[in-house]
């Protein structure tokens, strides 16, 4: 028996997504694949808003997989999606990919698959001693760049090259690399007008940080997570860390995060309608639909 269509729910940061995928996989009897690239992270629940009560007995999956202060990658996303997918499908049941990363939910539905490449020794070698300026001007020749997750750091950029130059030795390889578009798939955008979602983010970000935001980033950095690496994830991390290590006020980490969401969510939506732009359709549907009519509007799109 072929799979089912997999239905996604996107959408910018404080629209409801969770809840709204929640509702609809327990009408379907679906289970739940994160698509967002913080939420893997163990013991960063506040900042990355899980909202783990939410989900109540809907199964969900790429949640908590990985440690505080790892670096994942869209490759192990890849890889651990399809494996979730898989297994979900194996037992007869629907798939809702619900998240907020871009990147990842573009990648899922242009069926674009990343062979593992091996450690080239003799190329990091040769690139060792590069600036991260030099390594990004040397990848810019390789590939388009549409983000800034390969060249954060030198490491990264470093990998990146590598990756791009054992895929150019192997052509075979390539090809898998390239879009094979799934045709199936139902994409829905949860919409929400510019005023509402920022209300909605400066509500959320006063109830997390009420909640103890401050004190599990505490925790986390007590529990051996480097600063540098909280903040290297950016958002509610990068700034409420450097409050903690006596680099901001509490004003000025509230309103500079603050600022840094609404930037983030504007973000967002362009690359939402970038992916229209490139092929993908998107149903967007009113972040304050009720949930009976969200659900049900979702259902009259699936194939019969």
């Amino acid at each position: 028996m072929d799979a089912l269509p997999l239905i996604v729910i996107t959408g910018p940061t404080a629209s409801g997504k969770t809840a709204r995928a929640v509702a609809l996989a327990r009408e379907l009897g679906a289970e739940i694949i994160s698509a967002d690239s913080r939420q893997v992270y163990r013991g960063m629940d506040l900042g990355t808003g899980k909202d783990l009560d939410e989900y109540g007995d809907v199964p969900y999956h790429l949640i908590d997989i990985c440690p505080a202060g790892y670096k994942y990658s869209l490759f192990e996303f890849l890889r651990d999606y399809q494996a979730a997918y898989d297994n979900i499908t194996a037992r007869g049941k629907r798939v809702v990919m619900c998240g907020g990363t871009g990147m990842y939910v573009e990648t899922v539905l242009k069926g674009i698959q990343l062979p593992p490449v091996p450690q080239n020794d003799a190329l990091r070698a040769q690139l060792a001693d590069k600036s991260l300026d030099e390594l990004t001007a040397i990848l810019r020749t390789m590939k388009t760049l549409r983000n800034n997750s390969d060249i954060d750091t030198p490491k990264r950029a470093i990998r990146a090259i590598e990756i791009c130059t054992y895929y150019h030795e192997h052509p075979d390889l390539k090809l898998a690399t390239e879009p094979h578009p799934l045709t199936d798939a139902v994409v829905i955008g949860v919409s929400i007008d510019r005023e509402a979602r920022r209300r909605r983010i400066s509500q959320r970000l006063d109830q997390r940080l009420e909640a103890g935001m401050v004190d599990e980033v505490q925790r986390l950095i007590q529990g051996g997570v480097d600063p540098d690496d909280l903040i290297y994830y950016g958002l509610e991390y990068k700034f409420v860390t450097r409050y903690v290590i006596g680099e901001l006020s509490w004003q000025q980490m509230h309103d500079q995060l603050e600022i840094a969401i609404h930037q983030f969510a504007k973000r967002q939506m362009t690359w939402f309608r970038g992916m229209e732009r490139r092929g993908t359709p998107i149903h967007w549907l009113p972040y304050d639909m009720p949930a009976a009519d969200f659900t049900a509007a979702v259902k009259a799109l699936l194939p019969l």
